[in-house]
């Protein structure tokens, strides 16, 4: 009999969300828990969680969350950043020393601002000034990574299950309105802490279960906007096709959507003419991005998160609701265990992103 570990399982990784639309913070044990019953999907070489709103007490500030290998590396990276930064606090991030997660690398968070006439120098927005600053770290400087870099929020991603990952990092001592949690199933790049999910820029993180077979294309296309691939992992493309598609190009969620899982030419043809032609433009403008292969990704943003699933539905994925919150997951199972009550269970259809946002005025 096959034991754990000894069988590839292409359908693996799991993945789950959930949001409070009322903007009410939510402990982060929930979400741990939300990945217990789907620990076989898993095999414990990656597992990792973002949470929103979790540091109010810096909300102006962005979060760095970086690894080092040595504390050579460290003394680097905190140099490049005096440079560029007002480092208005750096610390280690805590964790709860567990034996299943082991050979941690060093683990820091800096809560910064970006040095003001460096900006006005740069001719760059904050966003763009942090993003590039977030590239040459993981490209130029060894053994330094940068894994998390939005204001109010935060990732948290280890080589381990995620159910341990989640003790490991106490995020139970944590609160947000919008958790997001990722247990890896590795087929074709190496498990490491780098290579773990969520993978986040700024306030967007991923958490991806699939396969982009269109990776090789979708690298190519946003590396020449100034985007570096350097985690091993082809979920790392995807967050940088979405800040790209809605930061800098402006795309709406539900344009984006239509430009990752872009509709088959036939359903497109079906539309009426202003539809056809909007439907159409995307397709054609941003072809590269297109990610074929199946996959089910839940993107977390500021104010809120949005659901997709590739065209042929590939991978599962459910939604489900209990008074303000909203519940995503690969099964119905992690959605029972948050909310044993929830209503509404289903399934999306393959392409329709699923959008929740914060009510205005909210958080």
């Amino acid at each position: 009999m096959k034991l754990e570990g000894q069988v590839r399982i292409p359908s693996g990784c799991a993945i789950a969300a959930v949001i409070s639309k009322e903007g009410n913070r939510m402990a982060g044990d929930m979400i741990i828990n939300g990945m217990k019953p789907m620990h076989d999907r898993s095999n414990g070489l990656g597992g990792g969680f973002a949470g929103y709103g979790i540091y109010p007490e810096y909300r102006e500030l962005y979060a760095l969350h970086l690894f080092y290998d040595d504390k050579i590396a460290k003394s680097t990276c905190e140099e490049y950043l005096k440079e560029r930064f007002e480092i208005v606090q750096a610390e280690e991030i805590p964790i709860r020393k567990t034996p299943k997660i082991t050979d941690e690398p060093l683990i820091w968070r800096y809560f910064v601002s970006p040095l003001r006439s460096l900006l006005a120098r740069s001719q760059q927005d904050e966003k763009e000034f942090v993003a590039r600053t977030v590239m040459r770290i993981n490209t130029r400087l060894e053994g330094c990574y940068v894994f998390s870099s939005g204001k109010n929020m935060g990732a948290f991603k280890a080589v381990g299950f995620p159910e341990d990952v989640g003790l490991f990092y106490r995020l139970d001592e944590y609160e947000g309105y919008c958790w997001t949690a990722h247990g890896r199933y590795p087929t074709n790049t190496p498990g490491w802490w780098g290579g773990a999910h969520p993978f986040a820029l700024l306030d967007y993180s991923v958490v991806h279960n699939g396969e982009i077979s269109s990776y090789d294309a979708n690298r190519r296309f946003i590396e020449m906007f100034g985007y570096k691939c350097t985690l091993q992992t082809d979920t790392e493309v995807i967050t940088y096709m979405m800040d790209y598609l809605l930061r800098r190009q402006g795309l709406t969620l539900e344009e984006a959507a239509s430009v990752i899982a872009a509709p088959f030419w036939s359903t497109i043809n079906q539309k009426d003419e202003a539809e056809r032609k909007r439907l159409s433009w995307l397709r054609t403008v941003f072809s590269s991005l297109l990610i074929t292969g199946p996959f089910s990704i839940v993107l977390g943003f500021d104010g809120g998160l949005m659901a997709l699933n590739d065209r042929l539905k590939l991978r599962s994925m459910v939604v489900g609701e209990k008074d303000d919150r909203v519940f995503i997951a690969s099964e119905e199972a992690s959605i029972r265990t948050m909310e044993p009550d929830a209503e509404n269970i289903y399934a999306p259809a393959g392409g329709e992103p699923i959008i929740v946002r914060l009510k205005e005025g909210c958080f």
